[in-house]
């Protein structure tokens, strides 16, 4: 499969590595096709590695990957171009945070919408999966933890794009994916994000991740 990922920071560069290392091949979007941190990137991932621009990543992908800053999507998804989008599946795994006054942020949206209804409205003819937005990137390929794997939450508008992504994330290491309904849902699970950058302040470690138990 091909994989577009816009974004070159930590979240980015590790999903891409994490796709190259499952034998996918992979391009890594940013704004400028010249940037050194994507650059750099492809560099060592080998052939099966490449980077362009938002609109590169976006026309080479049967799978696009939005790691970009939330607040910023739909910058990044004009770039990219709804139409190179349309019909593809889009995992969002971004948080929509303000940092304005400081650590820990505050949501630039919430409540009565969410970052990941803002870029299925951006890009409609994508099919929108909110996904790893709850956990640190350090976590988010074959997380290990001594109580078991931990849980990821998803939502999204498109059964069949839901059932790709959970099939990714098992290949990923996530053997529990629980499935939250409608985009929409992104309203409950981006202030997820939120729980797990306070809790990592306060402690100074960020190797945290949720579960959810059942009987």
């Amino acid at each position: 499969m091909r994989v577009g990922i816009f974004g070159t920071g930590d979240v980015g560069r590790t999903l891409a590595s994490a796709f190259v290392t499952l034998g996918h091949e992979v391009k890594l979007g940013a704004r400028e096709a010249s940037n050194e941190k994507a650059a750099a990137w492809a560099k060592q991932a080998g052939p099966k590695g490449s980077h362009g621009t938002f609109a590169d990543a976006a026309g080479f992908a049967d799978l696009a990957v939005l790691a970009t800053h939330g607040i910023a999507n739909p910058e990044v998804l004009a770039a990219a171009g709804a139409e190179r989008l349309e019909g593809k599946v889009l995992i969002d795994t971004t948080n929509p945070l303000d940092f304005s006054k400081g650590v820990p942020p505050r949501l630039a949206v919430g409540h009565t919408d969410s970052g990941g209804e803002i870029a299925q409205r951006t890009v409609p003819r994508a099919r929108v999966v909110k996904a790893f937005n709850i956990v640190g990137h350090k976590s988010m390929f074959r997380p290990e933890y001594a109580g078991g794997p931990p849980d990821m939450l998803i939502c999204g508008n498109d059964a069949d794009a839901k059932k790709h992504v959970t099939a990714l994330l098992r290949d990923f290491g996530w053997p529990e994916v629980v499935d939250f309904g409608g985009i929409e849902a992104s309203r409950y699970l981006e202030p997820l994000c939120l729980v797990w950058t306070i809790y990592g302040a306060k402690t100074g470690s960020w190797n945290h991740a949720l579960k959810m138990l059942r009987k």
